[in-house]
């Protein structure tokens, strides 16, 4: 069984990331959910270890001291967070990862997890088509968009961090969708991930051999 991946999508907002991940979710079914933890209360019809694991401020601390939370943001005076647990425990079944977060995050999380982690940025087509998508929301004031403008310029200097660059092209979601799930099979086909069956390989050709 092949080991799961831990994929980042970032980019901008107005770059369509969260509709890009929604698509390749429904799309594939080697792709596990991570369940977050939080130090909000639950609202009501939400499930403790299903919507949020619910923990409290100072648990949640704590796990971020030791290392067990791999990226995390505050919100409204409350913290949000991956945890390495949940990570391992879709990995370990064989199912990818796959976390939609900003690239603070991202660089965290491959900090703490390595070569597991794949990072790809997503882009509007250009600055004009980025900022006719936010204005185009309906819901942003000016203040609001030049804010988001602006954020995305601090964004774009991060790319040449990322593994990879993907230009989400205005109306053809779907076709950025299946460019992603295409390098998501080609990092597992990558030559260093397939060390340990090359060695198989090589040892069944020697008891063949004998």
């Amino acid at each position: 069984m092949r080991k799961g991946l831990i994929f980042i999508i970032s980019g901008p907002a107005g770059s369509g990331k969260g509709t890009v991940v929604n698509i390749i979710r429904s799309r594939t079914k080697s792709v596990g959910v991570s369940v977050s933890a939080t130090t909000r209360d639950p609202r009501p019809g939400e499930t403790d270890g299903v919507s949020y694991h619910f923990i409290t401020r100072e648990k949640f601390e704590e796990l971020l001291r030791t290392g067990e939370i791999v990226e995390h943001t505050e919100y409204c005076s409350n913290l949000y967070g991956t945890m390495r647990s949940e990570v391992e425990r879709i990995t370990g079944e064989g199912l990818d990862v796959i976390l939609e977060i900003e690239v603070e995050g991202a660089m965290q999380v491959k900090k703490l997890i390595g070569d597991r982690v794949v990072t790809v940025m997503l882009a509007a087509p250009g600055a004009a088509e980025l900022e006719r998508r936010l204005r185009g929301r309906g819901t942003e004031t000016e203040e609001s968009v030049r804010r988001r403008l602006t954020r995305a310029k601090d964004e774009l200097r991060a790319a040449g961090r990322y593994d990879y660059f993907v230009t989400n092209e205005t109306g053809r979601a779907k076709e950025c969708a299946e460019l992603v799930m295409k390098i998501m099979e080609a990092e597992h086909n990558r030559s260093s991930r397939r060390a340990e069956y090359v060695s198989e390989y090589i040892d069944g050709l020697d008891a063949i051999l004998k």
